[in-house]
């Protein structure tokens, strides 16, 4: 073999060697050894924990490349901080947001909403919204909704101003005619549950109505409910009145149908803007994937205390675009998001 032909064939397995190489990365997942940081948009404890915990090893095990997962929590705002968060970070598909309140935020035109729900791609919804309870301790002899409305000055509970808590303990107020409520703010669902027992709160709401049976049934009186979706009631508090049967308008029926719509997507996930589209497809692709996933459904049963109710990416965003946008309607609420004293009905 003559000196040319040797160089020849070397060349030839040289550029064969760069294109099998070149050829196997291009078969590495883009997840492969990155981290995702799931960004909770709240503080530590609670259900918005909770369902995201069940749901971080099912979805490392069904994105490509199995990436490893972690929890951030970015507390302000009912989860507005963290959407606004969102509007600034590198759209590279490695930074997921899960924030349930930060919806209502530009429709409300609530302070701080600097973000437009439009142009987050959504990957998913651990649950659709659940039925709204308010409840008083028992300890206070508060066993009868006439006694919570005569009783001037009752405590009512919450986390921060625009939660959904906060929202639904001031529609409950107002609608059920309470006497000069005062609404203390603050606290994370653990911590309000202990505040309870100790009698520095008097009633509040909750949307995980089985955890409430599991750690306070013993100690509350239930009043009166939100059904979720409409007519959805709960076969463990039978009787139990909605709260559109205290509703004198039709603005005040259609607040409450506006807060049911808000909450259908109880947990988006979504990514930054510009996010690329086949880093959408994968994510989504996952969390379909993860929740037909039999032991997610067991783990997060075993969080929450109930079966989840996920939405898929392109129903989430579906929904956020046909959200009701009343303005009448929309003023009557961004009272109760934000604060201040109740009008008079």
């Amino acid at each position: 073999m003559t000196r040319a032909m040797a160089n020849s064939i070397s060349a030839i397995l040289l550029v064969g060697s760069v294109l099998i190489a070149n050829q196997s990365l291009a078969q590495t997942p883009y997840y492969a050894g990155k981290t995702i940081a799931i960004i909770r948009g709240g503080g530590a404890g609670g259900s918005g924990e909770f369902q995201s915990r069940a749901l971080i090893p099912y979805l490392k095990k069904y994105i490509p490349g199995n990436p490893n997962i972690i929890m951030e929590f970015m507390d302000g705002g009912s989860g507005r901080k963290a959407a606004n968060y969102f509007y600034t970070v590198k759209p590279d598909g490695l930074k997921i947001a899960s924030a349930g309140n930060m919806i209502s935020g530009p429709i409300l035109g609530l302070s701080g909403s600097n973000y437009d729900i439009d142009r987050f791609p959504y990957i998913g919804s651990t649950e659709t919204g659940n039925p709204y309870v308010f409840f008083s301790r028992k300890a206070a002899g508060l066993d009868s909704l006439d006694k919570v409305r005569n009783l001037r000055g009752v405590r009512v509970g919450a986390h921060s101003v625009g939660h959904s808590v906060y929202i639904t303990g001031r529609m409950f107020a107002h609608l059920l005619d309470l006497k000069e409520p005062r609404f203390v703010v603050g606290f994370n669902d653990p911590e309000m549950d202990i505040a309870l027992a100790n009698g520095e709160l008097d009633t509040r709401t909750s949307g995980n109505i089985d955890s409430v049976f599991k750690d306070l049934r013993d100690q509350v009186h239930f009043h009166a409910t939100i059904s979720n979706p409409k007519g959805r009631f709960d076969g463990r508090l039978p009787g139990l009145p909605d709260l559109d049967s205290f509703a004198k308008s039709d603005r005040e029926r259609k607040v409450i149908e506006l807060f049911r719509a808000f909450q259908v997507p109880r947990w988006p996930h979504h990514l930054a803007p510009g996010t690329a589209p086949e880093l959408v497809r994968i994510l989504r692709d996952a969390m379909a994937r993860t929740f037909k996933d039999a032991e997610f459904q067991q783990e997060f049963k075993k969080f929450m205390g109930r079966e989840p109710s996920p939405l898929t990416g392109e129903e989430v965003q579906k929904i956020v675009r046909e959200l009701p946008r009343d303005a009448e309607t929309i003023a009557l609420y961004k009272i109760y998001a934000e604060g201040g004293a109740l009008p008079p009905r």
